[in-house]
């Protein structure tokens, strides 16, 4: 076990060895011998322990796109990695095996264990050039996460989260130093699908877009469009006035919704539902709107927002043509706002 970042004791009440978690929105009042609602934090005698520092469920090559990150080295591969547990309850959780594991041993937590050094090597061996921290939400493994960020950086490595944005202030602003990108889930814009859907509120999630960009880290943003949930024009434009207000550069993913886990009893996102989430994203203001999810449906593509050129063809997860140069619309000279090394 590793002590945990991001806790103070309770000087309050009558429990003995009490502590509050601050790693995340949820600020988790956690007693002796108890776990956060993550499930992964345990205290112990008033002591705050991650029980799964290095404990890794998932290691693989993936193309950057997958994150998505559209605008963020472009074609490359990225080594992502996981451990179990999540600070969120979706019902529509496509990972839900490893984000929900239910009881499990502090002394033999699932997974093998990993050193940062052990991750940034594995990245470098499989020509990647970047880590991701992903599947699960990657906060919950902070402690593991920031030291391997800190050896990739040294070793000319970028790091990149795929978050819920649930984070906590203090949280964002440690980890903000050795990030470079993240891609933050908007999954809806009421706190009722958040308190319903994902045991969790909207406006944490809408703070750390915030000072994730004010902080200088690329943003983008996803939001799975499920039918009947939060798929109306009013809640699609809320979000993206929202992305909008902050920076209209900002890449938002509007992404297919295919039954699972606990929700079933919902259909497939269909095509024309992305393309007029699309098309409302792109009223809004925004320059960067993205149908994911469904390949070949023509909403994949980058283009030049001031002279419409196409830039980045895309299908699915693969590049098929990339034509900007030095971070500009070779027709134009518009800068293109992303990382593109």
């Amino acid at each position: 076990m590793h002590e945990a970042q991001f806790y103070r004791q309770v000087k309050d009440g009558e429990e003995k060895n009490e502590v509050i978690c601050e790693l995340c929105a949820h600020h988790c009042r956690i007693k002796d011998g108890h776990r956060g609602l993550c499930r992964v934090r345990e205290n112990r005698k008033g002591v705050l322990y991650s029980l799964v520092y290095g404990w890794l469920v998932a290691e693989h090559v993936d193309p950057i796109e997958k994150k998505p990150l559209f605008h963020f080295l472009p074609g490359s591969q990225s080594f992502s990695i996981s451990t179990v547990g999540c600070n969120f309850r979706c019902r529509h959780c496509q990972n839900f095996s490893i984000s929900q594991p239910g009881a499990f041993d502090a002394d033999a937590p699932p997974g093998i264990l990993r050193t940062p050094q052990y991750v940034v090597d594995s990245a470098l061996n499989n020509g990647c050039r970047s880590i991701s921290y992903t599947y699960v939400e990657p906060t919950i493994f902070f402690e593991f996460a920031y030291d391997c960020c800190v050896v990739a950086r040294e070793q000319g490595l970028k790091n990149v989260f795929v978050s819920n944005g649930y984070m906590a202030e203090q949280t964002t602003r440690k980890l903000a130093p050795v990030l470079d990108g993240i891609n933050i889930d908007i999954k809806a814009f009421s706190d009722d699908f958040y308190r319903k859907i994902c045991g969790a509120r909207l406006t944490p999630v809408l703070d750390t877009v915030r000072l994730m960009h004010e902080l200088g880290v690329w943003v983008e943003t996803t939001t799975l469009v499920i039918p009947g949930l939060n798929d109306s024009d009013a809640e699609l434009r809320e979000i993206a006035e929202f992305i909008a207000s902050i920076d209209p550069s900002i890449p938002w993913h509007v992404t297919a919704f295919y039954p699972t886990y606990k929700m079933t009893d919902r259909p497939p996102t269909s095509v024309q539902s992305l393309q007029r989430a699309r098309d409302i994203g792109l009223a809004a203001g925004l320059k960067f709107v993205y149908e994911g999810n469904v390949p070949g449906s023509g909403g994949e593509n980058t283009s030049c927002p001031s002279c419409q050129a196409g830039l980045i063809n895309r299908f699915g997860y693969t590049i098929k043509d990339n034509r900007i140069v030095d971070g500009r619309c070779p027709q134009c000279a518009e800068p293109i706002a992303g990382v593109w090394g």
